[in-house]
């Protein structure tokens, strides 16, 4: 039985992100507003991986604030594309999935549609700096079709020392 290890690399592109991060917030009060404040906020982030690489899922725990967050991965063989897709403790709903994969530089570029506010918005999640102790994830909105973004949340991952 082949596994998709044999079949696509690419089914290990989140491979950096397996294992224990600190996590530092920054984050939009208003997510459409690009004069509104910013927050920041710590987090701890544990991934493992399912499926032979395939697919894997990373629960966020943010205690300061008093919710949780996971996101599922999963890397479709036959378009050898990633779909994130987020969920929140703050909700308990499944957000629409972006959809994308990482080019020969190593940075990951995502996209799909949501709302926010009752608005349509386009959305993209970068991945870039990704190294073994370190990873930065953003997250932008577009109300105009992509002609322009609004990053309104980022990430930067340091790798958890073992004790």
């Amino acid at each position: 039985m082949n596994d998709v290890r044999d079949n696509a690399p690419a089914a290990h592109d989140f491979d950096f992100l397996h294992g224990d991060w600190d996590v530092a917030n920054r984050r939009r009060t208003d997510f459409l507003d690009p004069d509104s404040a910013w927050e920041d906020f710590p987090a701890v982030s544990r991934c493992w991986s399912l499926f032979g690489g395939a697919a894997n899922i990373d629960e966020i725990d943010v205690p300061i604030q008093g919710w949780t967050g996971l996101t599922l991965r999963l890397f479709d063989l036959e378009t050898e594309l990633w779909s994130l897709n987020w969920s929140s403790s703050r909700s308990g709903r499944l957000f629409p999935p972006v959809f994308g994969r990482f080019g020969p530089d190593g940075h990951g570029e995502f996209h799909g549609d949501d709302t926010h506010d009752g608005k349509d918005v386009r959305v993209r999640f970068v991945w870039s700096g990704i190294s073994e102790t370190t990873a930065r994830w953003e997250q932008a909105f577009s109300l105009d079709g992509e002609n322009t973004w609004l990053t309104n949340w980022t990430m930067d991952f340091t790798r958890r020392k073992s004790v």
